[in-house]
């Protein structure tokens, strides 16, 4: 057999044979009556009871001793005594279980509460279902490894350990101990003292503190409050009172669907609608100066979780090649463009067109304050923008969930004040005699400090003609 065995994958095989050889050592050194695990080689018998509780039905109970990291204590416990193991049933741990309880038990701070629980559930003792109490007034108390107490009852030949009857006596059977059955989860007094303290915590800690009272500068009286936001209503100040740098001036966030606590996750919804440009194809220039080039998706997913909408005019590869260098190198030029297509309202494909055919021509506010854009019907779409400027709904919702819409244009959007615009310059050149007045008409170009020196020495040579 050709057998190639490179890097990682020689280690592992190496480890395995010899982890292998190692058990196979351990089988060969057990020996008949009381199991016992070799304090000097580590290995545990193959037939002890630990080996058959976590091959055994009880499933749950075994995945939480490793999540406890109790198997090297029980096996120095299995060492020096045979063993009494009460296993709850996997349906108490599954569905019976308190779910805050069982996450407290999980929770990687309260590690030591899930091994005390556990070493409830063992006696250092051997207990068959001959050896339980006779009587039914009679109950017999035993250590656990927990150093506490269970008490081992029996009543009309039902057998039981605290308050959990036993349901199976005797279900795993070995020489060096015994697991019974049981119905429930047996938790000692210390554990519940322990989650019902850290319930209480949490419950105090998660009340958030009020600020001081406002008062009124020119009334010297107390504010009024707020009345408050209803669920999942949009916040009451406007959406550029929430926009970077300053501090943020909205409400708290209103409780939605989504989240934690029940709020707006709007950063969960930016991710969503950059992926889905992606996927979309022809739009990954957009998603790039919103992910690389600048802040404003982390922004976008501050204001949606504080409850505002968005509406995003995405221009697609094609618009957006077609920007200049000079367009994007100026400092705040990217976010100044994008804030220009993204409009404080969440309008969808057939709530802008059936606008457009109503009213004729829109104005919408944009996040680049003051200006607006301008949309029409035209050719049974919508037109943004005027003239050569405009852009047509090229990609319908592309993305909506309510909060957030994007929609597919074919152009970049400018406003109409920035549009370049000719120059007109009066130039006064005097002379001895006259003084003329030249009126001259300069279109925008590249280099203006070279521009306004050559218009000065034109001037002073045409000055100091004769």
């Amino acid at each position: 057999m050709d057998l190639r065995v490179s890097g990682v994958s020689g280690l592992f095989l190496v480890f395995f044979l010899v982890s292998k050889a190692g058990f196979c050592a351990a089988l060969q050194e057990t020996s008949g009556g009381k199991s016992s695990s070799s304090s000097n080689s580590g290995q545990i018998n193959s037939n002890s009871v630990l080996v058959a509780l976590l091959d055994s039905h009880y499933t749950e109970l075994a995945e939480l001793v490793e999540k406890a990291l109790l198997l090297q204590s029980l096996e120095e416990a299995v060492g020096k005594h045979n063993i009494t193991i009460f296993a709850p049933r996997n349906e108490a741990l599954e569905r019976d279980l308190d779910p805050e309880f069982k996450r407290f038990l999980l929770a990687p701070g309260n590690l030591k509460s899930l091994q005390t629980l556990l070493m409830f559930h063992v006696i250092p003792k051997r207990i068959g279902s001959n050896e339980w109490p006779k009587e039914a007034s009679k109950s017999v108390k035993h250590k656990t490894l927990a150093y506490d107490h269970v008490h081992l009852t029996c009543k009309d030949s039902d057998k039981k350990v605290n308050t959990a009857a036993v349901i199976h006596l005797d279900a795993v059977i070995r020489p060096d101990g015994v697991i019974h059955g049981i119905e429930r989860l047996l938790i000692p007094r210390s554990v519940q003292e322990d989650f019902n303290s850290r319930r209480n915590l949490r419950q105090i800690s998660a009340v958030k503190p009020e600020g001081a009272p406002e008062v009124d500068p020119r009334t010297h009286r107390l504010k009024k409050p707020a009345p408050p936001v209803p669920a999942g209503a949009p916040p009451v100040l406007p959406i550029y009172d929430a926009m970077s740098p300053g501090p943020s001036l909205a409400p708290a966030p209103a409780p939605g669907p989504g989240g934690p606590h029940h709020k707006f996750d709007g950063e969960a919804q930016v991710k969503d609608f950059i992926h889905t440009l992606l996927h979309y194809g022809g739009y990954n220039e957009l998603a790039d100066i919103l992910v690389n080039l600048t802040s404003l998706a982390s922004e976008m997913g501050k204001l949606l979780s504080e409850g505002y909408v968005l509406t995003v005019l995405a221009p697609n590869d094609e618009a957006m090649a077609k920007l200049t260098t000079d367009q994007l190198s100026e400092p705040g030029a990217p976010e100044q463009i994008i804030y220009y297509h993204l409009i404080p309202e969440y309008q969808t494909e057939e709530s802008m067109y059936n606008a457009v055919r109503r009213f004729g021509n829109v104005r919408y506010d944009t996040l680049r304050i003051p200006h607006k854009v301008s949309a029409e019907e035209a050719d049974g779409s919508v037109k943004f923008g005027h003239g050569d400027e405009s852009a047509y709904l090229f990609d319908p919702d592309i993305y909506t969930d309510g909060r957030i819409s994007v929609q597919g244009i074919d152009s970049v959007l400018f406003p109409i004040e920035d549009k370049p615009k000719p120059e007109t310059k009066l130039f006064q050149h005097r002379t001895t005699t006259t003084t003329t007045t030249t009126k001259t008409t300069v279109k925008p170009r590249r280099g203006k400090l070279v521009e306004v020196s050559c218009r000065m020495l034109w001037a002073f040579e045409r000055i100091g003609a004769p």
